[in-house]
């Protein structure tokens, strides 16, 4: 078994610029993950649908030059990417507005089940996004799937993600996310996600119910503060490296999720694929956008830098 396949949506971005100008590019939190995967080296495939327009052109032509294999993306003739605009506050933090209800990638699944050539794949990585926006009837498929998929050896990685207004109810959104969860052999998850998803207002409350779910390997992101990890049921604290000047935090979970599961992948232990993640995260949030010019992230990640000699 070879390789990471991610799973999800790839929207049009328009960013923050200079002059109150918007800058033009193509992101999705999956799509971040996948290429940022494909960076660290990672043989990395994306599973998605697109239209027939120039963005899908341009979004296909961008996967192609980052390395990640776009041979399982199918083409919608009457459909095209969603949209979604950055505001930025002064702190970084940042508010998004979509247009996503014609978007392709609703399609995923919908008449088929997914490609068996997933069933290659190591690892299968997808989101809360990834489930929200397809039909009740396509879940079920990707459900079976990936359960199949599990027993014949493959690994499957989620990150809850949550986004309130693509579930029609908080109840659905809860049942599906943990039933997908329950399946998940690393969970990526975010403190502050699973607290609006759940309406817990303690961490204490949240880690007891994550871990009444028994999960091989856990990791919850809290920003700036320490992680935790849950391995066999042990937790620990891991710290990540500090940032200055937060210029923009879009896709800081989606970089970490890949700095962590190159780790993994390429044998590391979690302690150590928690600092990777948390490098690659800080290196993206020093830049505007999802997706940071492949040079720019080098540099960024050159500088942040750790001694890692003695880890293992």
């Amino acid at each position: 078994m070879y390789g990471i396949a991610a799973i999800g949506e790839v929207m049009i971005e328009l960013a923050p610029a200079p002059q109150n100008l918007k800058r033009l590019a193509y992101a999705g939190d999956t799509y971040n993950t996948a290429i940022y995967l494909a960076r660290a080296g990672v043989p990395t495939c994306y599973v998605t649908h697109l239209g027939q327009d120039s963005h899908s052109d341009a979004i296909l032509a961008e996967l192609s030059q980052e390395q990640v294999a776009t041979n399982l993306i199918k083409r919608e003739p009457k459909r095209q990417p969603g949209l979604y605009i950055i505001h930025n506050r002064p702190d970084g933090e940042r508010e998004f507005a979509y247009w996503r209800d014609q978007s392709a990638a609703r399609l995923l699944f919908s008449s088929s089940n997914p490609d068996p050539s997933l069933l290659d794949m190591q690892m299968i990585y997808l989101s809360g996004i990834s489930i929200a926006i397809i039909s009740p009837e396509a879940r079920e498929r990707l459900h079976t799937f990936l359960s199949q998929y599990r027993q014949r050896g493959g690994k499957v990685a989620f990150d809850s993600n949550f986004r309130p207004k693509l579930w029609p109810h908080i109840n659905i959104a809860q049942a599906t996310t943990e039933k997908f969860l329950r399946l998940a052999d690393i969970a990526l998850l975010t403190l502050e996600d699973e607290q609006a998803l759940w309406g817990e207002h303690d961490q204490d409350t949240t880690m007891a119910r994550l871990l009444s779910y028994s999960l091989p390997e856990l990791v919850v992101k809290r920003g700036a503060e320490p992680a935790l990890v849950v391995r066999d049921q042990t937790l620990s604290t891991v710290e990540v490296c500090k940032v200055t000047t937060v210029i923009d935090t879009t896709a800081a979970g989606d970089s970490f999720n890949a700095g962590y599961l190159a780790a993994r992948y390429q044998g590391f232990t979690p302690e150590r694929a928690v600092r990777q993640g948390a490098r690659c995260a800080a290196a993206v949030i020093q830049h505007r956008g999802a997706i940071v010019p492949l040079t720019d992230y080098q540099t960024s990640l050159a500088a942040l830098a750790i001694d890692t000699h003695n880890e293992s």
